[in-house]
Protein backbone atom coordinates (compact mmCIF):
# COMPACT_ATOMS: atom_id res chain seq x y z
CA UNK A 1 0.00 0.00 0.00
CA UNK A 2 1.46 3.27 -0.81
CA UNK A 3 1.55 5.32 2.72
CA UNK A 4 1.66 8.98 0.72
CA UNK A 5 -1.37 8.42 -1.49
CA UNK A 6 -3.58 6.90 1.09
CA UNK A 7 -2.74 9.91 3.77
CA UNK A 8 -3.94 11.69 0.72
CA UNK A 9 -6.92 10.65 0.35
CA UNK A 10 -7.90 10.36 4.12
CA UNK A 11 -6.71 13.98 4.08
CA UNK A 12 -9.43 14.90 1.03
CA UNK A 13 -11.83 12.81 2.53
CA UNK A 14 -11.73 14.34 6.82
CA UNK A 15 -12.09 18.27 4.98
CA UNK A 16 -14.49 17.36 2.84
CA UNK A 17 -18.38 18.93 3.75
CA UNK A 18 -20.45 16.16 4.20
CA UNK A 19 -23.54 16.25 6.89
CA UNK A 20 -26.51 13.67 6.17
CA UNK A 21 -27.92 14.67 3.03
CA UNK A 22 -25.41 16.78 1.19
CA UNK A 23 -22.30 14.44 0.95
CA UNK A 24 -22.05 15.61 -2.48
CA UNK A 25 -17.85 16.21 -1.78
CA UNK A 26 -17.76 13.39 -0.37
CA UNK A 27 -19.27 10.89 -3.16
CA UNK A 28 -17.21 12.87 -5.74
CA UNK A 29 -13.88 12.37 -4.33
CA UNK A 30 -14.80 8.50 -3.78
CA UNK A 31 -16.02 8.34 -7.43
CA UNK A 32 -12.98 9.64 -9.03
CA UNK A 33 -10.76 7.82 -6.56
CA UNK A 34 -12.11 4.00 -7.69
CA UNK A 35 -13.32 4.80 -11.03
CA UNK A 36 -9.99 2.83 -12.22
CA UNK A 37 -11.44 -0.46 -10.64
CA UNK A 38 -14.73 -1.08 -11.79
CA UNK A 39 -18.19 0.54 -13.06
CA UNK A 40 -19.09 3.76 -10.80
CA UNK A 41 -22.96 4.80 -10.72
CA UNK A 42 -25.14 6.78 -8.38
CA UNK A 43 -28.57 6.92 -7.20
CA UNK A 44 -30.55 10.30 -6.65
CA UNK A 45 -29.95 9.38 -2.53
CA UNK A 46 -26.37 9.70 -3.48
CA UNK A 47 -25.19 6.09 -2.57
CA UNK A 48 -22.45 5.36 -4.86
CA UNK A 49 -22.08 1.94 -6.28
CA UNK A 50 -18.97 0.40 -7.62
CA UNK A 51 -18.99 -2.94 -9.25
CA UNK A 52 -15.81 -4.56 -9.88
CA UNK A 53 -14.37 -5.05 -13.15
CA UNK A 54 -13.48 -8.42 -12.89
CA UNK A 55 -16.83 -9.54 -11.27
CA UNK A 56 -18.06 -12.44 -13.96
CA UNK A 57 -22.00 -12.08 -12.71
CA UNK A 58 -22.34 -15.53 -11.95
CA UNK A 59 -20.61 -15.91 -8.62
CA UNK A 60 -22.10 -14.99 -5.29
CA UNK A 61 -21.90 -11.18 -4.38
CA UNK A 62 -20.22 -9.43 -1.51
CA UNK A 63 -21.57 -5.86 -0.88
CA UNK A 64 -18.69 -3.83 1.12
CA UNK A 65 -20.50 -0.92 2.61
CA UNK A 66 -19.38 2.23 4.01
CA UNK A 67 -21.58 5.44 4.91
CA UNK A 68 -20.09 9.24 3.17
CA UNK A 69 -22.04 10.86 5.89
CA UNK A 70 -20.72 13.26 9.33
CA UNK A 71 -22.47 14.51 11.82
CA UNK A 72 -23.09 18.24 11.63
CA UNK A 73 -26.18 20.69 12.04
CA UNK A 74 -28.84 22.34 9.87
CA UNK A 75 -29.77 26.09 10.25
CA UNK A 76 -33.38 26.04 11.47
CA UNK A 77 -34.11 30.01 11.14
CA UNK A 78 -32.30 33.39 11.37
CA UNK A 79 -32.64 35.39 14.52
CA UNK A 80 -33.50 39.45 14.34
CA UNK A 81 -30.10 39.81 15.17
CA UNK A 82 -28.38 37.73 12.66
CA UNK A 83 -27.75 34.93 14.83
CA UNK A 84 -28.37 31.24 13.88
CA UNK A 85 -30.62 29.06 15.32
CA UNK A 86 -29.61 25.24 14.52
CA UNK A 87 -30.09 21.53 15.17
CA UNK A 88 -28.05 18.61 15.35
CA UNK A 89 -28.06 16.12 12.10
CA UNK A 90 -26.85 12.63 14.09
CA UNK A 91 -25.89 11.83 17.47
CA UNK A 92 -24.02 14.79 19.41
CA UNK A 93 -23.43 15.66 23.00
CA UNK A 94 -24.23 19.15 23.90
CA UNK A 95 -21.41 19.82 25.85
CA UNK A 96 -18.90 19.45 22.82
CA UNK A 97 -20.43 21.84 20.96
CA UNK A 98 -20.36 25.51 21.50
CA UNK A 99 -17.56 27.78 20.93
CA UNK A 100 -16.40 25.94 17.74
CA UNK A 101 -15.86 26.96 14.39
CA UNK A 102 -18.15 25.53 11.61
CA UNK A 103 -19.08 26.18 8.52
CA UNK A 104 -21.84 27.16 6.74
CA UNK A 105 -23.37 26.65 2.86
CA UNK A 106 -24.36 29.44 1.50
CA UNK A 107 -26.92 29.37 -1.32
CA UNK A 108 -24.25 29.60 -3.53
CA UNK A 109 -22.32 27.01 -2.35
CA UNK A 110 -20.09 28.61 -0.43
CA UNK A 111 -19.17 27.09 2.77
CA UNK A 112 -18.49 30.08 5.17
CA UNK A 113 -16.93 30.41 8.43
CA UNK A 114 -18.61 30.72 11.61
CA UNK A 115 -19.05 30.32 15.14
CA UNK A 116 -21.22 28.56 17.39
CA UNK A 117 -21.64 31.59 19.69
CA UNK A 118 -20.77 31.37 23.31
CA UNK A 119 -22.04 33.73 25.68
CA UNK A 120 -19.31 35.72 27.51
CA UNK A 121 -18.48 34.65 31.18
CA UNK A 122 -19.26 38.63 31.82
CA UNK A 123 -22.70 38.65 30.87
CA UNK A 124 -23.61 35.20 32.62
CA UNK A 125 -25.28 34.87 36.40
CA UNK A 126 -23.16 32.87 38.38
CA UNK A 127 -25.67 29.89 37.82
CA UNK A 128 -25.46 30.43 34.34
CA UNK A 129 -21.66 29.61 34.16
CA UNK A 130 -22.66 26.20 35.85
CA UNK A 131 -25.27 25.17 33.48
CA UNK A 132 -25.29 24.02 30.49
CA UNK A 133 -27.05 25.78 28.00
CA UNK A 134 -29.71 23.78 25.88
CA UNK A 135 -28.80 23.16 21.94
CA UNK A 136 -31.75 25.29 21.10
CA UNK A 137 -30.53 28.25 23.00
CA UNK A 138 -27.45 28.15 21.34
CA UNK A 139 -26.46 30.22 17.83
CA UNK A 140 -24.52 30.32 15.12
CA UNK A 141 -22.85 33.58 14.06
CA UNK A 142 -21.53 34.11 11.21
CA UNK A 143 -20.69 37.83 11.50
CA UNK A 144 -23.87 39.29 10.27
CA UNK A 145 -25.82 42.46 12.70
CA UNK A 146 -29.36 41.54 11.00
CA UNK A 147 -31.45 39.23 9.57
CA UNK A 148 -31.35 41.17 6.73
CA UNK A 149 -27.82 41.08 6.33
CA UNK A 150 -27.34 37.38 7.19
CA UNK A 151 -29.89 36.68 4.20
CA UNK A 152 -28.99 39.44 1.86
CA UNK A 153 -25.22 39.53 2.32
CA UNK A 154 -24.04 36.63 3.28
CA UNK A 155 -26.93 34.46 1.59
CA UNK A 156 -27.85 31.84 4.52
CA UNK A 157 -31.08 30.45 3.64
CA UNK A 158 -33.12 28.00 6.03
CA UNK A 159 -31.94 24.28 5.46
CA UNK A 160 -28.36 25.22 5.22
CA UNK A 161 -25.72 22.41 6.38
CA UNK A 162 -23.11 22.84 8.86
CA UNK A 163 -20.08 21.04 9.60
CA UNK A 164 -16.78 21.31 11.83
CA UNK A 165 -13.97 23.69 10.44
CA UNK A 166 -11.40 21.40 10.90
CA UNK A 167 -8.05 20.61 9.19
CA UNK A 168 -6.78 17.39 8.87
CA UNK A 169 -3.62 16.98 10.25
CA UNK A 170 -0.99 14.18 10.12
CA UNK A 171 1.53 14.04 12.90
CA UNK A 172 4.56 11.72 11.52
CA UNK A 173 5.91 11.27 14.45
CA UNK A 174 3.43 9.73 16.71
CA UNK A 175 1.99 7.91 13.04
CA UNK A 176 -1.51 9.18 14.17
CA UNK A 177 -4.14 10.87 12.09
CA UNK A 178 -6.19 14.06 13.59
CA UNK A 179 -8.79 15.80 11.95
CA UNK A 180 -12.80 15.59 11.52
CA UNK A 181 -15.24 12.75 10.70
CA UNK A 182 -13.59 9.92 10.81
CA UNK A 183 -16.91 8.40 11.18
CA UNK A 184 -16.77 7.49 8.94
CA UNK A 185 -14.51 9.06 6.25
CA UNK A 186 -11.75 6.39 7.25
CA UNK A 187 -14.39 3.51 6.80
CA UNK A 188 -14.80 4.88 3.28
CA UNK A 189 -10.74 5.23 2.88
CA UNK A 190 -10.77 1.30 3.74
CA UNK A 191 -13.33 0.28 1.24
CA UNK A 192 -11.52 2.63 -1.22
CA UNK A 193 -7.84 0.74 -0.77
CA UNK A 194 -9.23 -2.35 -0.47
CA UNK A 195 -10.58 -2.26 -4.00
CA UNK A 196 -7.21 -0.60 -5.39
CA UNK A 197 -5.23 -3.77 -3.58
CA UNK A 198 -7.70 -6.26 -5.31
CA UNK A 199 -7.30 -4.46 -8.77
CA UNK A 200 -6.63 -6.89 -11.41
CA UNK A 201 -6.80 -9.70 -8.81
CA UNK A 202 -9.44 -12.86 -9.54
CA UNK A 203 -11.97 -13.78 -6.85
CA UNK A 204 -14.01 -16.77 -6.23
CA UNK A 205 -17.11 -13.57 -5.23
CA UNK A 206 -18.51 -11.29 -6.92
CA UNK A 207 -17.49 -7.48 -5.27
CA UNK A 208 -20.16 -4.42 -5.28
CA UNK A 209 -19.09 -1.37 -3.19
CA UNK A 210 -21.82 0.94 -1.90
CA UNK A 211 -20.65 4.26 -0.31
CA UNK A 212 -23.99 4.69 1.15
CA UNK A 213 -25.55 8.18 2.67
CA UNK A 214 -27.49 9.38 5.58
CA UNK A 215 -26.22 6.84 8.19
CA UNK A 216 -26.31 9.36 10.59
CA UNK A 217 -29.80 9.92 11.02
CA UNK A 218 -30.89 6.15 10.41
CA UNK A 219 -28.95 3.92 8.05
CA UNK A 220 -31.53 5.25 5.09
CA UNK A 221 -28.63 5.00 2.18
CA UNK A 222 -28.48 1.63 3.04
CA UNK A 223 -32.10 0.52 2.71
CA UNK A 224 -31.87 1.57 -1.03
CA UNK A 225 -28.24 -0.03 -1.80
CA UNK A 226 -29.25 -3.44 -0.26
CA UNK A 227 -32.24 -3.77 -2.33
CA UNK A 228 -30.26 -2.77 -5.45
CA UNK A 229 -27.16 -4.70 -5.01
CA UNK A 230 -29.19 -7.78 -2.90
CA UNK A 231 -26.08 -9.39 -1.58
CA UNK A 232 -25.23 -12.77 -0.18
CA UNK A 233 -22.54 -11.76 2.14
CA UNK A 234 -21.52 -8.24 3.65
CA UNK A 235 -18.88 -6.47 5.13
CA UNK A 236 -19.34 -3.43 6.13
CA UNK A 237 -16.94 -0.83 7.26
CA UNK A 238 -16.90 1.58 10.20
CA UNK A 239 -15.33 4.98 12.25
CA UNK A 240 -16.07 3.21 15.84
CA UNK A 241 -16.04 5.27 19.06
CA UNK A 242 -12.69 4.44 20.77
CA UNK A 243 -13.04 3.33 24.18
CA UNK A 244 -9.37 3.42 25.47
CA UNK A 245 -9.66 7.26 27.33
CA UNK A 246 -13.25 6.54 28.87
CA UNK A 247 -12.88 3.03 30.16
CA UNK A 248 -10.96 0.77 32.48
CA UNK A 249 -8.58 -1.77 30.95
CA UNK A 250 -10.34 -4.55 31.53
CA UNK A 251 -13.04 -2.92 29.13
CA UNK A 252 -11.11 -1.27 26.58
CA UNK A 253 -12.35 -3.20 23.13
CA UNK A 254 -11.93 -0.42 20.58
CA UNK A 255 -8.25 1.27 21.78
CA UNK A 256 -5.73 2.86 19.19
CA UNK A 257 -2.98 0.98 17.56
CA UNK A 258 -5.00 -2.22 18.83
CA UNK A 259 -6.19 -3.34 15.66
CA UNK A 260 -9.46 -3.11 13.80
CA UNK A 261 -12.30 -4.42 15.77
CA UNK A 262 -14.55 -6.11 14.64
CA UNK A 263 -17.93 -6.47 16.94
CA UNK A 264 -20.40 -9.22 18.21
CA UNK A 265 -23.55 -7.26 19.24
CA UNK A 266 -24.54 -3.92 19.65
CA UNK A 267 -28.18 -2.55 19.68
CA UNK A 268 -28.28 -2.42 16.28
CA UNK A 269 -27.12 -5.82 15.25
CA UNK A 270 -25.84 -9.28 16.27
CA UNK A 271 -23.11 -10.49 13.51
CA UNK A 272 -23.20 -14.15 11.86
CA UNK A 273 -21.20 -15.52 15.01
CA UNK A 274 -19.89 -18.06 11.94
CA UNK A 275 -18.65 -15.21 9.46
CA UNK A 276 -17.03 -13.55 12.61
CA UNK A 277 -15.38 -16.27 13.70
CA UNK A 278 -14.02 -17.09 9.58
CA UNK A 279 -12.96 -13.35 10.36
CA UNK A 280 -11.38 -13.63 13.31
CA UNK A 281 -9.43 -16.96 11.80
CA UNK A 282 -8.31 -14.83 8.84
CA UNK A 283 -6.61 -12.39 10.62
CA UNK A 284 -5.07 -14.84 13.08
CA UNK A 285 -3.54 -16.68 10.36
CA UNK A 286 -2.31 -13.29 9.01
CA UNK A 287 -0.59 -12.02 12.07
CA UNK A 288 -3.31 -9.23 11.74
CA UNK A 289 -4.13 -7.94 15.46
CA UNK A 290 -7.89 -7.68 16.24
CA UNK A 291 -10.55 -6.27 18.77
CA UNK A 292 -14.10 -7.83 19.48
CA UNK A 293 -16.69 -5.64 21.29
CA UNK A 294 -19.60 -5.99 22.73
CA UNK A 295 -21.78 -2.73 22.80
CA UNK A 296 -25.02 -1.98 24.42
CA UNK A 297 -25.24 0.97 21.82
CA UNK A 298 -24.63 1.81 18.87
CA UNK A 299 -25.73 0.97 15.31
CA UNK A 300 -24.37 0.66 11.85
CA UNK A 301 -25.53 -0.12 8.14
CA UNK A 302 -24.67 -3.73 9.02
CA UNK A 303 -28.03 -4.13 10.83
CA UNK A 304 -29.86 -2.62 8.16
CA UNK A 305 -27.96 -5.41 5.61
CA UNK A 306 -29.06 -8.08 7.15
CA UNK A 307 -32.06 -7.48 8.39
CA UNK A 308 -33.45 -6.47 5.06
CA UNK A 309 -31.49 -9.06 3.09
CA UNK A 310 -30.72 -11.85 5.98
CA UNK A 311 -26.62 -12.05 4.31
CA UNK A 312 -24.10 -12.68 6.41
CA UNK A 313 -22.79 -9.47 7.77
CA UNK A 314 -19.64 -8.40 9.89
CA UNK A 315 -17.98 -5.08 10.80
CA UNK A 316 -14.80 -4.36 10.33
CA UNK A 317 -14.63 -0.81 12.81
CA UNK A 318 -10.99 0.97 12.83
CA UNK A 319 -11.07 2.75 16.23
CA UNK A 320 -11.70 6.21 16.54
CA UNK A 321 -11.29 8.75 19.29
CA UNK A 322 -13.59 11.26 20.11
CA UNK A 323 -16.32 10.46 17.91
CA UNK A 324 -18.85 12.53 17.12
CA UNK A 325 -17.15 15.69 18.31
CA UNK A 326 -15.01 18.20 15.98
CA UNK A 327 -11.61 16.80 16.63
CA UNK A 328 -10.71 12.69 16.24
CA UNK A 329 -7.15 10.84 16.17
CA UNK A 330 -6.63 7.67 14.06
CA UNK A 331 -3.89 5.36 13.85
CA UNK A 332 -2.61 4.91 10.57
CA UNK A 333 -1.36 1.33 11.39
CA UNK A 334 -5.20 0.47 12.36
CA UNK A 335 -6.18 1.89 8.94
CA UNK A 336 -3.99 -0.46 7.31
CA UNK A 337 -4.61 -3.72 9.29
CA UNK A 338 -8.54 -3.13 8.32
CA UNK A 339 -7.09 -2.99 4.45
CA UNK A 340 -5.37 -5.86 4.92
CA UNK A 341 -7.90 -8.20 6.63
CA UNK A 342 -10.39 -7.30 4.35
CA UNK A 343 -8.15 -8.12 1.66
CA UNK A 344 -7.29 -11.79 2.91
CA UNK A 345 -11.29 -12.26 3.61
CA UNK A 346 -12.07 -11.57 0.08
CA UNK A 347 -9.52 -13.67 -1.24
CA UNK A 348 -10.63 -16.67 1.05
CA UNK A 349 -14.29 -16.26 0.56
CA UNK A 350 -15.78 -19.04 -1.95
CA UNK A 351 -19.30 -20.64 -2.91
CA UNK A 352 -18.39 -23.66 -0.17
CA UNK A 353 -17.30 -21.11 2.96
CA UNK A 354 -20.33 -18.49 2.23
CA UNK A 355 -22.32 -21.59 2.61
CA UNK A 356 -21.28 -22.71 5.85
CA UNK A 357 -22.01 -19.53 7.31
Amino acid sequence: MDKEQSLRLIEKLSNANGVSGFEDEVTGLFSAAVRPFGKVVADHMRNVYVKRKENSGNSLVVQLDAHSDEVGFMIQAIKPNGMLRFVTVGGWVRANIPAHKVRVRNREGVYIPAIIASTPPHFMTAEERNRLPQVADMVIDVGATSAEEAVRDFKIDVGAPVVPDVTFEFLKDKDLMLGKAFDNRIGTAVMTEVLRELDGTALNVDVVASLSAQEEVGERGAQVAVKKISPDVSIVFEGAPAADTVMPDYMIQTGLKRGPMLRDFDKSIIVNPRFQQFCLDIAKENGIRTQRSVRTGGGNDGAVINLYQGAPTVVISVPVRYAHTPYCYVAYEDFVSAVNLTVEILKSLDTVVIGSF
